[in-house]
């Protein structure tokens, strides 16, 4: 019998814990070996049992090196010692992103708020975007003393996709509406370094291997202020919570660009308008949205009316699953109108990383009939999406490029 891997047996005992090990031995052709793991994959194993054990996981120490076959005896308990020392197992041991889902298990699978609710614990918490929603959801159950701690802790996610994504969206708008007449005047800044290279190809020297320009071209970089309005309708309902988040940092980016007029509205069965918030601090944006509640989107969408001024000019985002618990034939009719008026108008049933929720596929279709493109988007991908939009392209076929599941 061919001799299994001792690695991919220690795997296999840290997945399926402690009352294996018996059988993980006599499988690997060693019965009665004392200890499959080291003490490093023992403290390993005690992490992930606090979790993943089929005990209550509130009280009892973690069990004793080298325990042999037998349920699981750790848990996290009810002391903040016990808990930060597993916190910094769990960074110590696994991957940035492997530590994200711990963290969501704890809380969700052992009901951890704990985690939440003290500074010292709350300071050890990986920052990632799944906490953050965690945090807005219970904002209004977060003591006073760990508010501050927990506003560092989302201003350390908002900063960090404010990187990711604030270049590529701000490239993205400034090249799209850079596509205007050329100007007389020299800028190196506004240089067209396209039409140049193209239109002075014939004067390219092939012994000194130099391009010698014969007329330089310039974009004219006069622009108007407001040039544009972005419309961002963001749906608060629980399973939208990563997309609210992105949407809503996606919407302060929007708002720093002069050339864009931004409005940002939040609904569930009431309608906020978070537009004076994007331009100021977007962790305060954040604390002002309330996850969860119904949802109106018909009621959202004829309040979002009143920014289209111009409709060949406008953006209309609407970040939704299409559940409604309002008027849907209504809501519908008024997308449908919004389209047909000109305004650019998308359906995002997701803006996040994690794909494509459960979504109201009956909508999305009749939305995709007339027009409205309904698909899940990466944050990543949004800049391309934008600047689309921006360049009158037919946003169907840009939706069919971009998006990740079909509606």
């Amino acid at each position: 019998m061919t001799t299994m891997d001792p690695e991919l047996v220690k795997r296999w005992r840290l997945i399926l814990g402690a009352a294996a090990e018996e059988k993980l031995q006599a499988a690997s052709g060693s019965p009665g070996k004392t200890g499959m793991l080291d003490q490093e994959n023992l403290l390993m194993d005690e992490a992930l049992a606090a979790i993943y054990d089929g005990t209550s996981g509130i009280g009892g120490g973690a069990g004793a090196p080298g325990a042999g076959a037998g349920p699981r005896s750790a848990g996290l308990g009810a002391s903040s010692p016990k808990l930060a020392k597993w916190l910094g197992d769990v960074r110590s041991f696994f991957p940035s992103d492997i530590v994200s889902v711990i963290q969501a298990d704890a809380v969700q699978r052992k009901g951890l708020t704990k985690l939440l609710f003290e500074p010292e614990l709350l300071s050890q918490v990986k920052p990632d975007i799944g906490m953050v929603a965690t945090l807005m959801s219970l904002r209004g159950q977060i003591p006073e003393r760990t508010k501050e701690t927990a506003r560092t802790l989302v201003r350390e996610v908002v900063d960090e996709i404010v990187r990711r994504l604030a270049s590529d969206l701000t490239r993205a708008v400034t090249g799209a509406l850079n596509k205007r007449k050329h100007s007389p005047l020299p800028s190196l800044s506004g240089m067209d370094w396209n039409k140049t290279i193209r239109s002075n190809l014939k004067n390219y020297d092939t012994e000194r291997k130099l391009l010698i320009p014969e007329r330089v071209y310039f974009f004219d970089r006069v622009r108007k202020s407001k040039e544009w309005t972005v419309i961002l309708d963001i749906d608060q309902s629980g399973s939208m919570a990563n997309s609210v988040i992105y949407a809503s940092i996606v919407g302060s980016i929007f708002a720093s660009m002069p050339s864009l007029d931004t409005h940002v509205v939040a609904f569930d069965t009431e309608v906020v308008d978070l537009s004076e918030a994007c331009e100021n601090d977007p962790v305060d944006l954040l604390f002002g949205i309330q996850l969860g509640g119904g949802t109106d989107i018909n009621k959202s969408i004829a309040y979002c009316e009143q920014f289209v001024a111009e409709p060949k000019k406008t953006i209309f985002l609407l970040v939704s699953d299409l559940y409604e618990g309002g008027n849907r034939t209504e809501m519908i009719r008024r997308l449908r109108d919004m389209h047909e008026s000109g305004v650019r108008s998308i359906c995002l049933l997701a803006l996040s990383d994690d794909g494509v929720p459960s979504y109201d596929e009956d909508v999305a279709r009749k939305l995709s009939q007339y027009g409205i493109p309904c698909f899940g988007c990466s944050p990543d991908k949004l800049p391309e999406l934008i600047e689309g939009a921006l360049k009158g392209m037919d946003l169907q076929q840009l939706a069919d490029r971009l998006k990740q599941v079909k509606s």
